[in-house]
């Protein structure tokens, strides 16, 4: 299997997109609204795991867990397509973000402008 970098992933992704407003000036809505339904999903899984196997993961959660996160992904690249943004400055843009944190010590705490 090739790597698949994300600008591959956007453009094929692309290809699956279907919705009411795609493309529109209120394409961004549709992926949004979506993107925290596959992210409630990934939750309730995780739910189930705490509640049911004493916090441990089988197999099969780990595979329910990486489809559910695939289909974040999706409303994830959907939503920056819409946006007229990129995958890679977004995952670029965030680890600069992470690294400044890191090397001031301001990991921990909250609030974006640490």
């Amino acid at each position: 299997m090739m790597e698949l970098t994300f600008q591959e992933y956007a453009k094929l992704s692309r290809q699956t997109a279907i919705y009411p407003t795609k493309d529109t000036a209120y394409g961004w809505i549709y992926p949004t609204l979506g993107l925290a339904g596959e992210a409630g999903e990934v939750a309730n899984i995780i739910k189930k795991i705490i509640r049911d196997e004493e916090g441990i993961p089988s197999s099969s959660d780990r595979i329910s867990v990486a489809k559910e996160l695939g289909d974040v992904l999706w409303y994830v690249a959907q939503l920056v397509h819409e946006l007229g943004l990129s995958l890679e400055e977004i995952a670029q843009g965030n680890l600069d973000k992470l690294f400044s944190r890191m090397e001031r010590g301001k990991l921990q705490g909250s609030g974006d402008d640490r």
